[in-house]
C-alpha cells in the first residue's frame, strides 16, 4: 500500500511538473519590428524566427508584427510595451529605445563612429557590455546586435557639403531630443514625426529633408518625393538589438535561453554582413535614378564634427561620462 501511494504521488507530481513546464511556453510569441521584410531590419527578424523554429524543431514559435503595429505605430513605445510584457520580443532600434534607456543615446552622438570598424569596436567591446547591462536592468534581456546602418541626410533644396548648407532646412527627425539638439545646433529646423507621417510630409513639402540609412532611402523610394540631394556624412549609426522581455525570458529553460540567444547572434551577424555587402550596389541604384550624391571630404567631415561639438557637452552627463569615454577609447583603438 505504501509503495502504491508513493508511486501515485510521484506520478501526480510528474504530471503537475510536466503541465507547468508546458504551460509556461506560449503557442506563439510576438516579435515587434519597425520595418518589414523588404528592409534589412525586417530581414534580421525573419532570420531570427527562422533559426529558432528550425533549432527548436517547432517548439518555439514567433510571429513578427512589423510597422510598430503592436504599439499603434508609435515606435518609441516599443521598449515600454516589452518591459511590461505586452510585447514578448523585438528587434529594436537604439534610437527608439533611448527614451527609456538613456545609455542608448550614445549611438546618436553626432560623428562618434566614422566607419563600420568603429561601430563594431563599441558594440563588441566594454561599452557594448555596459549598454546591454543597462537594458537588462530596465526589464528587457538583450541577446545580440544587428544593424540599421549609418544615417545619411537627404533634402529637396540643395547640395550639402558643410554646416552652412544645413541652416534653415526643415528636417524630419525621429522622436529623440538628441536629434533635435543636433540639427538645431547646425541651424536647421528639426521636426519630429513618425515614419508613417514622414513620406506624406516630404511629398507636400511640409519638410525639406530627412535622415535615414541608405537601405531605407532605397526601398522606400524617397527619391520619388523630391529628395534629389543625398549627403553621405555618416553622422550617426543605429545598431539594432535582438531582445526579449525579462518576464518572458524567465519562462524559458536554460537550454532554450541559449538557443534563442545563439539564434539571435547568428541572425544578427548574417544581417550585418548582408546589409554591408549590399550597400555599394544600393548606392549605385540610387545614383542611377538621378539622385545627386555627395561624399564628404575629410575636411568637410571635420567641419561638421566641430560644429556639433556642443551636443557632446550637453549629453555626456545624461548618457554617462564613463560610457562615453569607453566608446571614444574603443573608436580610437579600433
Amino acid at each position: 500500500m505504501l509503495k502504491r501511494r508513493i508511486l501515485l504521488a510521484t506520478t501526480a507530481a510528474t504530471l503537475l511538473f510536466s503541465a507547468a513546464a508546458t504551460a509556461q511556453y506560449k503557442d506563439e510569441y510576438t516579435v515587434s519590428t519597425v520595418l518589414p521584410s523588404a528592409f534589412p531590419w525586417g530581414q534580421a527578424a525573419d532570420k531570427w524566427v527562422e533559426l529558432v523554429r528550425e533549432r527548436s524543431d517547432g517548439r518555439i514559435n514567433m510571429k513578427i508584427y512589423s510597422n510598430s503595429q503592436l504599439v499603434s505605430g508609435d515606435q518609441t513605445k516599443e521598449f515600454s510595451a516589452m518591459r511590461s510584457g505586452l510585447i514578448d520580443m523585438a528587434v529594436g532600434s537604439t534610437i527608439n529605445w533611448s527614451p527609456q534607456v538613456p545609455e542608448l543615446n550614445l549611438f546618436s552622438l553626432p560623428f562618434l563612429m566614422p566607419d563600420y570598424e568603429a561601430i563594431d569596436a563599441i558594440t563588441q567591446g566594454e561599452a557594448g557590455e555596459t549598454i546591454f547591462a543597462a537594458i537588462k536592468k530596465r526589464g528587457v534581456t538583450p541577446l545580440a546586435w544587428g544593424e540599421n546602418g549609418f544615417r545619411e541626410l537627404s533634402n529637396s533644396k540643395r547640395k550639402i557639403t558643410g554646416p552652412d548648407d544645413v541652416e534653415g532646412l526643415k528636417i524630419r527627425v525621429v522622436g529623440s531630443p538628441l536629434f533635435q539638439d543636433t540639427f538645431t545646433t547646425l541651424g536647421a529646423n528639426p521636426t519630429q514625426m513618425s515614419w508613417a507621417d514622414a513620406k506624406p510630409a516630404l511629398t507636400t513639402g511640409a519638410v525639406d529633408g530627412q535622415e535615414n540609412p541608405i537601405s531605407v532611402f532605397d526601398v522606400a523610394r524617397i527619391d520619388q518625393v523630391g529628395q534629389t540631394h543625398l549627403t553621405l556624412w555618416h553622422y550617426m549609426a543605429d545598431p539594432l538589438v535582438f531582445a526579449v522581455s525579462n518576464r518572458v525570458w524567465s519562462q524559458f529553460n536554460p537550454e532554450d535561453q541559449a538557443l534563442l540567444k545563439q539564434a539571435a547572434i547568428d541572425a544578427g551577424q548574417w544581417e550585418i554582413e548582408k546589409s554591408r555587402g549590399e550597400l555599394e550596389a544600393t548606392l549605385e541604384a540610387i545614383k542611377a535614378r538621378g539622385v545627386q550624391v555627395v561624399e564628404l571630404t575629410p575636411e568637410q567631415h571635420a567641419a561638421f564634427v566641430e560644429a556639433t561639438r556642443p551636443v557632446y557637452e550637453k549629453w555626456t552627463d545624461r548618457i554617462g561620462e564613463d560610457l562615453v569615454e569607453q566608446a571614444q577609447e574603443a573608436v580610437a583603438n579600433r
